[in-house]
Order: structure tokens, then C-alpha cells, then sequence
């Protein structure tokens, strides 16, 4: 559910819940899924509130400043509500806890029967999106359980089990079926005349495989509010240096509501000796785990204010590093994880992201980021302890990844996972400029350009931390030969813009991507010809006022509302602005990070996951983007792309 809608979301340690404006319940599908969220089922699929047989109306929604939803029966002016209804709602891990409080507003006292509506139908995320397939789940029951006051729904299918547990105070005087499977939990409340009844009911959502909480809960929303503050405040704390004049406030503001967003996205993950860490995950409402890519750019752009994040990715991406070959998940030796999934469809291989390697460009990333990160603090014990992570990543680079062999790193289609294994990952995202796929052994833009990077960090680091100056000349010989091919395969040559992809047999995508930015970011390309490609970036066709399109407008396979082929994307913008800033196109980093300030003004501040790449409206109208139907909000790489802003800004404004 986006930030845009009017409901309330709340999200932590990798659980969300997804509530009516009200806090109401009701199992929708589709874009945007309501419900409570846990390990990639959905917990509680109806929660709705009635009051003697009706549902109060809703004064103020849930969320608006942090307070509770205030509801009400009807009314009118001369005869006013007799109650009003103060209903707070927190989430803390896999626990929605909810404090409702009635207050009387006339003299003499009265009774009120309230009911909640529960239900849990245990759903597959990957079940819920709105892309018409179906998954068997034969053998499947759902059963409820009635002990001592308290409600608990059970799944259960073959060795799978998850359970979700209502508890109420105090408890309920009735539990009576509900349809099929769920309950309804009725009240009978005495309201003293002027005074106040309480009603307190924690869901805990109990999924299968997860680990035993580490410790009690909060036990109440106040209580909640409290921890969750307290463990967000080494993220969300307010020490970013100022922004240069001519981003003034809103570049601060989408920088605090960024960390806000980053501090509620982390996940729960493991190092690898079984240390808990929280990377962060991509975004809500389907991509709340651990991500290859997402984890690493959102690390990137975090590095100079929040060097933790990277520590955290780093260390949960070698602990799901590949070690064997397994054709299913796409894993090779050495290969880092595209994303890790805790769900039953992932369980049963109904599905194939349970641990998915379909990533050409994580490996890359992830030996970039440990030397960035080394580099940013100083400190080497984390590129000591993971060498031989780098190592096995660098072995797969040159030859599973094709580096050693083609020359490029590659990746082709696999059909029951992902038929392109870079950002854009999307069917036909990787085309050429009549539309059509490319087919086979794809090498991709911008990985390359990631791989040049990798190369040129990890001797630095073999040089400077693992004493090894032979292999570090050698990274450095192979990064040097691959940016003389680059220049060689991959430049349009009527045009010098690098094209977005060679195909097997070595056809140039000759589509106008903005793939290209990152190569900027990455300093692949010749100084000439990097600044060459940023101006062109800058061009109407590619900027549309708001960011940089996917795809430049004017193409026959552009459209702005595809999800990777006109569309907007801020941190892809982002990557490029960086890169601007790193050839010396400070201006043109300027312009386009105002456009990105000025499309995150109109959704509060929160950069968006993506957005249409329809052109800004001109001077004197109010409209902003066009929103992108199916984007997460919150998401990582977008919260994190303010930060990202902030470091091209200053990196041009002398004496930043």
C-alpha cells in the first residue's frame, strides 16, 4: 500500500502490516495487498471493527502525525456521537498490537458491543500479485483453534506449519465461526457515564522456519513506539552535513524522510559465522528480504553517512554466497544471491527464489562495496575477514560469470525465474531499438561497467589489505583490457553512445537506455566520452523534466508507463547524477537532482520507487509525476537515493 493511498502502513524487522484508513482489514489482492505480512505470507487477511452491529465512522485516519484512528458512530448536529473510538495500532516484528479505547461523551452510562472480525488466510505473497497465475497447493488445511480466551489460526501443509495467535484483555465474552475460517470475537463493554473502556488484543503471526523471538515483545502501541524509536535512532539521527545552496530544504527533508524509510526496511539476516545482522531489504510490499542489487546501490548510496548498512549487506550476502552448482537456482560457485525468500511456494520449488541467483551484476557490486567500504572507514577488518568470499566472486567473475572466456560478463534467460538477470529485469527490458528481446549469452551495459569497477577495487584491496601485489596487478591488467573492449564493442558508432547490450553474437542493443549513466558512476567510459554521454542524458528525449527515463522518449519500444522502458526510476537517476558529478558535469548534476527534489515534493518527500516518464508539466501547473501503478513504497534504493543526491551536490561545491 503507497504512502499515497489512505491507509496506514506500518513495517518492521522485515513484517508489515497494511491497514484501512480506520485499521480495518480486508484481504484485498492485487497491486496493493492488505493485511499482516511476515516472511512472505500474509497473516491476517480480515480485522475489521463493529460497534453494536455497524462500522464507525472514520474522523481522523490512523497514522496522520503518528496518533491512532478516531472513530465514531454516526451522528448529526443535534444529536452528536454518544462515544468516540481512539484506536491505536503498532507493529513490532512479527506482532500487531492494538489498544482501542471507547470514551463516553454524555452523562448516563451504557453497554456497547464490540466485535472483531478476524481471519487468516495464510496467502503466498508471490499468490496474492495480480499476474493471473495460480500455484497447486494440494493438501492444504486451515483449522482454528480455540484455548483459554485465545484464538489461533493454523496452516498446515505436508511439514509446513504457521499459526497466528489472537490474545485478548480482557477476553472475549463470545468466539463464534465466521464463514469458512474465521471468528468473530464479540465484547460486551460497560461505558460509565463520561468515563472510558479499554480493549487490548495483540496478533502474533507465528511462520513456518522462523526463529524464536529473542525476547519478549512491547506490549502495547506506546511501548512499541518506544523500542522502535530507540533501535531507529542510529539511522534516522539528524548529522548529514548541509546541503550546498539551491537544494535547500527539500533535498534535507527527502534526505530525513529516506533514513526514516531505511531505518523500518532493514531485515533480519545472518553473517556468516551465524551473527545476526540487518541489511536492508528492497521494499513493501513485495520485496521486503534481502536483495543482491537493492541491498548493494541502497549501501552505496548510504556509505558516507551510514557506513553500518554496508558492513550489515556485506556480511549477509557472503553468508548466502553460492557454493555449488545448482542449475535450479541459478547458483554457481561463488555467485551472490539475487534474493533470499522465506515463503511456502519458495519452500515447495513452486517458485524458484527460495535462494535465487538470478543476478548477473550482484557479484560485481558486492566486491565493490567491500572495498568501498574499507576505503570510506578505514578499517580492513571486514576485507579480511571476507577475502575468501572476494576471491571466490572474483573466480566466478572469469568463468562461470564469462568474463574469463567471452570477455563480458553474461547472463542468459531462465525461464522459470527471470528472463533478464540485470536491473532491468523485466521481460523485453533488454532490447533492441525495434523492440525485439535479445536472445542467448546477454552481456548488459552496465555490468560491465560494474565489473571494471570490481576489478580496479579488488586489487586495491589485495594490494593494501591481503599483501598479494602478483594479483593485484593481474585484476588490474584484466580491468584495463576490459575497458579497451568496452570502448571498442559497445559505442554506437554513429553516435559514441554506448549501446545497452551486446547479444551472442555480438549485435549491439542499439536502443538509447539509461544503462549509460551508470557507466558514469562506474568510470568505465573515457573521460570525453563520459561527459559526451552525461550531456546527452540531460537531453529532452532522456530527461523528462522530473528524471532520466529508462528508455529516451521517441523510440519505438518506449513507453512511459512500462516498468523499465520509459519509465523513471530515481535511483537510476541517481547512479547517473553521481556519475555527472564524477566526470565534472556538476551543472548538469544540479539540474537533474532538482527534478528529482521536485518530484519527491509532491508524495511528502518520499522519493518513489519509480514513476511515469511523462514530461514535467510546464511553469504555472501544479501536477507531478505521474505515479507508477505497481511501485513499493517504501523501497531501499529510493529512500536511499537523497543521500546519493547529497554526495553529487557536494562533491561539486568546493569546500562542502
Amino acid at each position: 500500500m503507497t504512502a499515497e493511498h489512505a491507509g496506514r502502513l506500518l513495517v518492521h524487522a522485515a513484517t508489515f502490516a497494511a491497514l484501512g484508513p480506520g485499521g480495518d482489514i480486508t484481504g484485498t489482492r492485487g497491486r496493493s495487498p492488505d493485511g499482516l505480512f511476515v516472511r512472505d505470507a500474509r497473516h491476517l487477511s480480515r480485522w475489521r471493527l463493529l460497534v453494536d452491529g455497524s462500522a464507525p465512522g472514520i474522523l481522523t485516519p490512523g497514522g496522520r502525525s503518528g496518533g491512532p484512528a478516531v472513530l465514531a458512530p454516526d451522528g448529526t448536529r443535534d444529536e452528536p456521537p454518544a462515544y468516540v473510538i481512539f484506536r491505536r495500532q503498532a507493529l513490532y516484528e512479527g506482532t500487531l498490537t492494538e489498544h482501542t479505547t471507547v470514551t463516553s461523551n454524555v452523562a448516563h452510562d451504557m453497554t456497547l458491543t464490540l466485535v472483531l472480525e478476524a481471519d487468516a488466510d495464510f496467502a503466498d505473497q508471490f499468490e496474492l500479485r495480480s499476474d493471473r497465475r495460480t500455484y497447486d497447493k494440494t493438501g492444504a488445511v486451515r483449522e482454528v483453534e480455540e484455548s483459554g480466551g485465545d484464538v489461533t489460526f493454523h496452516y498446515r501443509r505436508a511439514e509446513w506449519h504457521s499459526a497466528t495467535t489472537l490474545s485478548a484483555r480482557p477476553l472475549p465474552d463470545e468466539v463464534r465461526p465466521l464463514g469458512t475460517s474465521g471468528r468473530a470475537l464479540t465484547w460486551r463493554l460497560a461505558l460509565p457515564a463520561g468515563g472510558e473502556a479499554h480493549l487490548a488484543v495483540t496478533v502474533t503471526a507465528r511462520p513456518h522456519g522462523a526463529p524464536a523471538p529473542r525476547r519478549p515483545g512491547p506490549a502495547s502501541p506506546d511501548e512499541v513506539a518506544h523500542r522502535v524509536r530507540s533501535e531507529e535512532a542510529d539511522i534516522r539521527r539528524d548529522d548529514l552535513p548541509p546541503p550546498p545552496q539551491g537544494t535547500g530544504s527539500a533535498l534535507r527533508q527527502a534526505c530525513a524522510q529516506g533514513l526514516a524509510d531505511l531505518a523500518g526496511l532493514l531485515v533480519p539476516a545472518q553473517g556468516p559465522d551465524g551473527e545476526r545482522v540487518s541489511p536492508p531489504g528492497a521494499g513493501v510490499p513485495w520485496f521486503l528480504t534481502l536483495f543482491g542489487r537493492d541491498s548493494l546501490i541502497t549501501s552505496f548510496f548510504a556509505l558516507p553517512y551510514r557506513p553500518a548498512l554496508a558492513r550489515a549487506t556485506l556480511l549477509g550476502l557472503a553468508a548466502t554466497q553460492a557454493q555449488a552448482y545448482e542449475p535450479g537456482r541459478v547458483a554457481q560457485p561463488g555467485k551472490i544471491v539475487h534474493e533470499v525468500r522465506h515463503g511456502e511456494l519458495a519452500h515447495f520449488g513452486q517458485v524458484p527464489y527460495g535462494r535465487y541467483y538470478g543476478s548477473v551484476d550482484s557479484t560485481p557490486l558486492f566486491l565493490a562495496l567491500l572495498h568501498a567500504y574499507t576505503e570510506h572507514t578505514g578499517d580492513p577488518a571486514v576485507a579480511r575477514r571476507l577475502e575468501g568470499h572476494a576471491r571466490a566472486a572474483v573466480a566466478w567473475l572469469l568463468g562461470d560469470g564469462g568474463l574469463g572466456g567471452r570477455g563480458y560478463l553474461v547472463y542468459e534467460a531462465d525461464e522459470a525465474g527471470l528472463l533478464n538477470q540485470n536491473w532491468k529485469d523485466s521481460a523485453g527490458a533488454v532490447c533492441f531499438a525495434d523492440g525485439t528481446q535479445l536472445t542467448g549469452a546477454v552481456a548488459v551495459a552496465e555490468a560491465q561497467g560494474y565489473a571494471y569497477d570490481a576489478l580496479r577495487r579488488t586489487a586495491a584491496l589485495a594490494r593494501a589489505v591481503w599483501q598479494d601485489t602478483a594479483w593485484a596487478r593481474e585484476l588490474e591488467a584484466l580491468a584495463g583490457d576490459l575497458r579497451e573492449r568496452f570502448h571498442r564493442d559497445f559505442l554506437l558508432p554513429e553516435s559514441a553512445f554506448p549501446a545497452l547490450a551486446l547479444d551472442e553474437g555480438g549485435r549491439r542493443a542499439d536502443v538509447l537506455a539509461s544503462d549509460a549513466g551508470h557507466l558514469l558512476w562506474s568510470g568505465i567510459l573515457d573521460a570525453d566520452i563520459g561527459r559526451r554521454v552525461g550531456r546527452r542524458l540531460t537531453e529532452d528525449d532522456f530527461f523528462s523534466g522530473w528524471g532520466i527515463r529508462t528508455l529516451a522518449a521517441g523510440q519505438h519500444p518506449y513507453h512511459p508507463l512500462s516498468y523499465h522502458r520509459g519509465s523513471v526510476w530515481p535511483h537510476d537517476t541517481a547512479l547517473a547524477v553521481l556519475g555527472m558529478a564524477r566526470y565534472g558535469l556538476h551543472d548538469e548534476a544540479a539540474v537533474v537532482t532538482r527534478g528529482l527534489l521536485a518530484a519527491s515534493e509532491h508524495v511528502g518527500h518520499r522519493m518513489p520507487e519509480v514513476f511515469s516518464g511523462h514530461a514535467r508539466p510546464g511553469p504555472g501547473d501544479p501536477g507531478g509525476p505521474v505515479p507508477y501503478p505497481h511501485a513499493n513504497s517504501p523501497q531501499a534504493w529510493a529512500a536511499a537515493t537523497p543521500l546519493a543526491l547529497l554526495t553529487a551536490v557536494r562533491t561539486g561545491h568546493p569546500g562542502a
